[in-house]
């Protein structure tokens, strides 16, 4: 079985959110089911001089870009046994950021017309190409419109992960013939027009094989207009070839037992050495020291989907009622940036508001957390909770999305759960089941039972790439 894996950004090369964790960890998980896995990426200016050293050109040539031609070469490299391919292009992709520029539409249907262009060069024909999210979308298009004929393509198959639908790549009409060099009757059908501009995720919607989305709750939700993001109606219509398959995370990366971001390594049998680290992050945030004061955290983006007026309403009385620590870390839109600085100014020994990213002070902070609080109005997977369960700070989370799959409610009764879990987007059931979690870390012995519990919880990538093995089967089946 031979699948390439399209997306536009990746772990360890470039990374600017979850996608690049997924794309990074999952065909690692692939290789180990036997899959012949390859992954292609646009071959930005920012990947590491290391790894850009190593890579081997393989490929000059030109690509149609409309009424135009544009250099286009290929690069490859492999790494941890799994082949990488990088669409090189300096014009479009040497830069000092990767997305929000005024040419994305031309430089990723650029890349998407590349990856299918360059099959030949790399030699490599796949019975399923995966591609992802809005970047990718119109490798689906692509592939129907401009491939049929030869029958090295027409036997491929296409799977398209959505891994946020919100995102969607719309850009103005005039791309349809000025950038993408397609018929306008693609427009004019709906097959890519969207409230009368182009839509590049909508396009790979309709002309992929099979979809997927990042759990199976969220399968569920986008089916409905208040997650649907305007394309419920066309996922309703594709709900038979609709597929949930939960993230999972790298174990190896994400390794309590092995960290060495952390100030004291730990594991399930070790939980003793998790207070450790609390007590030595409050020494560094500078707030009081004690390894049974409760420690909630946030890391996070600082943005309103990820439940933060959820906080901001409830969590001032929180901190004058309860005899807490909150530690923030984060950036995002600048009123909640300013906001936890207010918080932390007017609760200076309660509360550290680390407005920043590092990701040594994330892992510290997963490893010291009592409650980690992630409270999102929607949440298509989620990666939080899955590191907080590995570290044992026990998530707690709002019923929606990946997290309704992944965070189990504690049970007193039969002691089965790990996290905490309120369901109306609503800031007092948020605080109430806070007062649950304080309630249980009271309780020495139950507590250290949810730590065990979240602990053992797997969420690595065995099984979901076990999952993704049997859709790709059952779409070369189709």
């Amino acid at each position: 079985m031979k699948v390439l894996y399209v997306a536009s950004e990746a772990v360890p090369f470039v990374k600017t959110g979850g996608l690049a964790d997924v794309a990074g960890s999952l065909p690692q998980a692939l290789r180990g089911e036997d899959v012949d896995v390859r992954v292609i990426l646009p071959k930005y200016g920012q990947i590491p001089e290391k790894f850009r050293q190593e890579m081997k050109h393989i490929y000059d040539g030109e690509l149609p870009v409309s009424w135009r031609t544009k250099y286009v070469g290929l690069d490859m490299l492999e790494y941890n046994g799994v082949t990488y391919y990088f669409v090189d292009n300096e014009e479009y992709f040497k830069r000092d950021g990767f997305y929000g520029y005024g040419d994305d539409a031309e430089r990723f249907s650029f890349f998407c017309r590349a990856v299918l262009n360059l099959l030949p060069a790399m030699d490599f024909w796949p019975d399923v190409i995966h591609t992802n999210d809005w970047h990718t979308g119109l490798v689906n298009v692509f592939l129907k419109l401009e491939h049929q004929g030869d029958e090295r393509y027409e036997k491929i198959r296409t799977l398209y992960t959505i891994h946020n639908l919100k995102y969607q790549g719309i850009f103005p009409k005039d791309v349809m013939s000025d950038v993408l060099g397609l018929d306008w009757k693609y427009f004019n059908n709906g097959d890519l027009e969207f409230y009368d501009a182009v839509n590049f995720m909508k396009g790979g919607l309709i002309y992929a094989d099979f979809i997927s989305t990042v759990s199976k709750t969220y399968a569920k939700e986008i089916q409905y207009e208040y997650f649907g993001e305007h394309l419920d109606g066309l996922l309703r219509s594709r709900s038979d070839t609709l597929f949930g398959i939960t993230n999972g995370i790298d174990y190896n990366v994400y390794n309590p037992a092995t960290d060495t971001n952390l100030f004291e390594t730990y594991d399930v049998d070790t939980l003793d050495r998790k207070a450790d680290n609390k007590t030595e992050l409050q020494k560094m945030l500078g707030l009081p020291t004690g390894r049974r004061i409760p420690m909630v955290a946030v890391v996070s983006r600082l943005v309103a989907a990820k439940g933060l007026d959820l906080i901001v309403r409830m969590m001032d009385e929180i901190l004058q009622h309860e005899d807490i620590q909150f530690v923030v870390l984060g950036t995002g839109d600048k009123p909640y940036e300013d906001w936890f600085k207010g918080l932390a100014w007017r609760f200076p020994k309660k509360v550290s508001a680390n407005i920043r990213f590092s990701n040594q002070l994330a892992q510290r902070i997963y490893a010291a957390a009592d409650i980690f609080l992630m409270p999102s109005n929607y949440e298509p997977c989620g990666i939080g909770q899955l590191i907080a369960l590995r570290y044992g700070a026990i998530p707690l989370v709002r019923e929606t999305g990946g997290l309704k799959d992944t965070v189990i409610p504690y049970d007193k009764y039969t002691k089965k759960g790990n996290g905490f879990v309120f369901s109306d987007y609503n800031a007092h059931e948020m605080m109430y089941a806070l007062k649950r979690a304080l309630s249980a870390y009271e309780n020495y012995g139950e507590w250290e039972q949810i730590v065990e519990n979240a602990m053992r919880s797997d969420y690595s990538w065995k099984e979901s790439a076990k999952e993704y093995k049997q859709l790709y089967a059952k779409l070369i089946e189709k």
